[in-house]
């Protein structure tokens, strides 16, 4: 048996809203999820879970309670650990991969107007 090759900018052109997560794959119980971003998310942290973000295109942000900040740039990878308050941004659109268990919460348990349910992440799917 085989499994669905994907191509990453096929998917990356599928997303039409800033901050709405495709989830790509599935393995382990974790979710490869993509995204296109502009803009800021919201402050949320994932009280059980650790992300992992990865840059495909474009410089990626995350703002840190303590003031402290990272940019990523293409092929720049970078762990929030689980429990720690972030702020996601991107000045220019950007595309972004991240890695985290299928359970997390796009937004922790903060709800805005930007979250996104894992239903609406794996619409597309047949998971």
């Amino acid at each position: 048996m085989t499994t669905p090759v994907f191509n990453l900018d096929a998917e990356f052109a599928a997303i039409t809203d800033y901050w709405s997560p495709r989830v790509v794959a599935a393995a382990n119980g974790q979710f490869l999820k993509i995204a296109r971003v502009k803009g800021e998310l919201v402050w949320h942290a994932h009280a059980e879970e650790d992300e992992l973000f990865m840059v495909y295109k474009g410089a990626f942000g995350l703002k840190y309670r303590d003031g402290s900040e990272v940019v990523l740039k293409p092929g720049d990878v970078h762990l929030v650990p689980r429990g720690v308050e972030h702020l996601p941004f991107a000045d220019e659109e950007t595309l972004v991969m991240f890695f985290e268990p299928a359970a997390t919460k796009h937004t922790g348990d903060v709800i805005s107007e930007k979250t996104r349910s894992i239903e609406e992440q794996t619409a597309h799917l047949a998971i």
